[in-house]
């Protein structure tokens, strides 16, 4: 083996180094392909364009409305909605008007408040269906003709030149307007649809996707694809498909059916008895029963439950609407709270989605100064070009002698005496300079590095240096100033770097977004390289996988799903892909949101818990998304995310206390009317029902302490502590009722009103517990909120003191010191129960639960949740090791 001496080792070329695009290829049948062989100078006949309009359809996404009606009545379906619309059937049947019209004024109130929120709802396949252009000019029998897009098939062969709007997948054919041929390349604007910040360089057999723009070039192309299988079309389907019962519909339906079942259940049973025990009396008319068990039925359900919640999420979406950040979806204010992974996409989003002058490389003693004004006296004036507009924007900022000009044409103490554009063949631009103050003349060059490098005479530094640059996603441009009164001799300036950059506040927003446990991961259909620059200044990790590993044959579902969970980002993406993504991490278990602003977005943003449109969307994002983001930038998300959390705590408190006094009633009720054969008058009842609920509307403005990670529905943990606090409310609720009755000897009508007032009161002061994790001295509450929960206490309290109903109703007066001791008990015990509420949120965990519930699936959890502790353990004692 023969070593190079040193000298020989120096005079070894260096070579560029290429890095090529990555981009996803349509795969095209046998059977389409066949269609594909169209003479480009004389295209398809009218006969052809039929037959293959009927195979594939017209070129456009299909158009599906929702019907208004429809959508209005939806908002009457769900568990809870079904079992008050039977209670106002059977409220008709007995005859009790006033309760018919309660319960029905309440079932529309809850309707229209959701629906007029979610109305300003788009379609997002309407947007989508407004991206694609709507004219083409296209080879039909012989004759170069303008026809719609819509009439579009495979195999026509249409004219794609600057500026246009592509109808429809297509594939280059190398040939110009007249069939000349055209070895030149086609630059792509793809970003709306792959989120790629550069503009792609198409050639002869490359695919260029529907609605993409064309900045440069012109070629003739042949049709691949239309409508649904296009490139946007199978974005537009994927939106389609998605419709998902949200979260939060979720959870109140799970909550709904056990309060339910536990309501029908006991309602049942009282009936039966009551039919079995009063046969042949009055009181076992059916009619009477039907009508108590109505009466039962209605105190018991929770009828407000969807009023207020919505009305709470209404009133937070007008406070999120404060800090810009609009709600289109009105469960999407809880389901924000959730989330615990934060997908974005980078172009746009967490970037600005314009070429950016970055840090330049500088040689021969110029300086940043100077390569910043030559470039600008090479740039053309009034281009359509990014890398033109980048350069003069960055110039024009920078240097002094550019700005505060009068005319911004003329550049002071210069003139441009001759400029030659860029050219695809030379891939430079040139520009002829006189210094005004030396009346000297010089050249300047800007182009590919390639070419600015070989004028100069070579340089191996300034190879390294592209390579580098390279490396790191970055666009170079090379600038190179001739000697004076020499117009062939040029000397290297350096290169400039562009680089479409991270918006000003997405560093901060990311360290934001962890800090309240959310994990932000970013998937972009940009090139890897530039993914894990833009990553690396983010402050995001750099394990940036490619979109291959998504869909690695080799790899089970449960591997995939675990690469998502550990990456920080994705790169290369399709829009399938995108959705695929948030499909796993979902599927693991996690509440994610998503943001955009492209058409390429959309499909993930529907598919997310939370899709959010980021300000200067397109369309197509704004409709598929739930939140839509007014201002620039990510800085509001986390605005939503604390203000979501504060809205998360107050309808967990409300469902909490709701969920609390509906099984108190159930049970205290049940086992009374049993045991005692004892009711209470109807109307004071309905009173507790509407008094109370009506009250705690107004915890949507109530105080409420901010969770600092993603907060989570624990049914399990809410439905144990609601138990718990029933239980005990039931026991204070006996103990009322046999000291009152048996102690004291008060008669039945007068046991009616102090048994109302304690109903009322109890259950209810515990909302004040209820409304914080925490003791409830440490957070006081809203003084509105007090004042509301107090005041429908104190009506309460004349009703049972005055006995208001009358003695025909069954109340009588029960007098002041029967009324203040109800109350100073209530007001005592809730303190109490105050105590046991933060002793089981404290001691509750998912340990306790499968120990509780020893049920296989929550054992095998615990035990997978036991090795991941072990195992990060040993990870970082071994990281300890190597630090000490």
């Amino acid at each position: 083996m023969t070593i190079p001496s040193p000298e020989e080792a120096i005079k070894e070329k260096v070579e560029f180094e290429e890095h090529k695009h990555v981009e996803h290829e349509d795969d095209i049948s046998p059977e389409l392909e066949a269609l594909l062989h169209t003479d480009p100078l004389k295209g398809l006949t009218s006969n052809e364009v039929a037959e293959r309009q009927t195979k594939f359809g017209m070129n456009e996404l299909p158009e599906k409305k929702t019907n208004p009606i429809l959508k209005f009545l939806t908002y009457f379906m769900g568990p809870i909605s079904y079992l008050i619309e039977i209670s106002c059937i059977i409220a008709a049947i007995v005859g009790d008007w006033i309760d018919f019209g309660i319960i029905l004024a309440l079932l529309f109130i809850n309707a229209i408040i959701g629906y007029i929120e979610e109305s300003k709802a788009e379609s997002a396949l309407d947007a989508l269906r407004q991206t694609l252009a709507l004219k083409t000019r296209c080879m039909r029998n012989n004759e170069l003709v303008e026809v719609e897009v819509k009439e579009l098939v495979p195999g026509d062969v249409v004219v794609l030149r600057i500026g246009d709007i592509v109808p429809a997948d297509a594939r280059l054919l190398g040939l110009g307007a007249n069939g000349e041929e055209n070895d030149s390349e086609l630059m792509i604007d793809q970003s709306g649809l792959t989120g790629e910040s550069l503009l792609v360089a198409k050639t002869k057999g490359s695919t260029v996707y529907s609605s993409s723009i064309i900045k440069q070039g012109q070629q003739l192309g042949i049709i691949t694809k239309t409508g649904t299988n296009t490139f946007i079309g199978r974005a537009a389907n994927l939106i389609a498909i998605t419709v998902e019962e949200g979260h939060f519909q979720k959870i109140i339906s799970k909550i709904g059916n056990v309060l339910i079942f536990s309501t029908v259940l006991l309602v049942v049973i009282v009936f039966v008895y009551q039919m079995v025990r009063f046969r042949n009396t009055p009181k076992g008319n059916w009619k009477i029963v039907l009508e108590n068990c109505l009466v039962l039925t209605v105190a018991a359900i929770p009828v407000g439950l969807p009023t207020v919640m919505s009305v709470t999420m209404a009133v937070g979406a007008k406070q999120l609407a404060a800090k810009q950040v609009i709600v289109k979806r009105l469960t999407a204010v809880e389901e924000l709270a959730s989330v615990s992974v934060l997908c974005s996409d980078k172009t746009g989003t967490l970037t600005l989605n314009e070429l950016t002058f970055d840090r330049p490389w500088l040689t021969n003693n110029y300086t940043e100064d100077d390569i910043l004004l030559y470039s600008f006296l090479a740039a053309e004036t009034g281009a359509n070009d990014p890398i033109e507009s980048a350069v003069r924007r960055a110039a024009e900022t920078q240097l002094e002698i550019l700005k505060n000009r009068k005319n911004a044409r003329e550049i002071p103490g210069f003139k441009v005496i001759k400029f030659t554009p860029f050219n695809p063949t030379t891939k430079m631009t040139q520009a002829t300079i006189m210094d005004l103050t030396t009346n000297q003349t010089f050249c300047v060059a800007k182009g590919a590095p390639q070419v600015i490098i070989r004028l100069a005479g070579g340089d191996d530094e300034a190879v390294h240096a592209v390579n580098s640059l390279a490396r790191r996603g970055l666009r170079a441009l090379g600038v190179a100033k001739s000697f004076p009164e020499s117009d062939d001799k040029f000397e290297l300036v350096g290169m400039i770097s562009l680089l479409d950059p991270p918006r000003p506040d997405s560093l901060t927003t990311i360290a934001e977004c962890n800090a309240l446990g959310v994990d932000v991961k970013m998937i972009t259909g940009d090139q890897m390289i530039i993914a894990k620059e833009v990553a690396a200044r983010l402050g995001l990790g750099r394990v940036i996988l490619d979109a291959n590993h998504l869909v690695d044959p080799r790899k089970t579902e449960e591997e995939v799903t675990e690469h998502c969970v550990r990456a920080d980002g994705f790169a290369q993406v399709i829009p399938e892909h995108k959705y695929r993504v948030v499909e796993l991490l979902q599927n693991k278990g996690l509440l994610v949101g998503m943001t955009g602003d492209g058409v390429n977005d959309a499909p993930a943003l529907k598919k997310a818990d939370v899709g959010i449109a980021v300000e200067g969307c397109t369309d197509a994002a704004r409709s598929a998304s739930d939140i839509v983001l007014l201002a620039p930038g990510l800085s509001t998300i986390t605005d939503g995310i604390v203000t979501s959390r504060a809205i998360f705590q107050r309808l967990r408190s409300y469902a909490l206390y709701r969920i609390t006094s509906t099984i108190h009633f159930l049970l205290f009720m049940f086992i009374i009317t049993l045991v005692e054969d004892w009711t209470m008058p109807a109307v004071l009842l309905i009173m507790i029902c509407v008094l109370n609920d009506a009250a705690t509307l107004v915890i949507a403005v109530d105080n409420t302490e901010i969770s600092e990670r993603p907060d989570k529905w624990r049914i399990g943990q809410l439905l144990t502590l609601s138990f718990v606090l029933a239980s005990l409310l039931a026991a204070l609720s006996f103990a009322h009722f046999y000291i009152a009755r048996d102690v004291f000897k008060v008669t039945d009508n007068e046991l009616h009103s102090i048994m109302y007032l304690h109903i009322s009161s109890a259950p209810h002061f515990v909302i004040f517990s209820t409304r914080v994790p925490g003791y409830w001295y440490k957070n006081t509450p809203n003084w509105l909120f007090s004042v509301c929960i107090i005041g429908t206490q104190v009506i309460a309290l004349f009703f049972s003191v005055y006995g208001v109903f009358g003695e025909e109703e069954g109340v009588a007066p029960c007098g002041y010191g029967w009324g203040f001791s109800v109350l100073g008990v209530s007001l005592v015990y809730f303190m109490l129960l105050d105590i046991v509420k933060v002793h089981i949120f404290r001691r509750w965990s998912f340990a306790l639960t499968a120990k509780m519930v020893p049920i296989k699936s929550r054992v095998e959890k615990l035990n997978a949740r036991k090795e991941l502790i072990e195992k990060m353990d040993q990870r970082q004692k071994a990281w300890d090791k190597i630090a000490t």
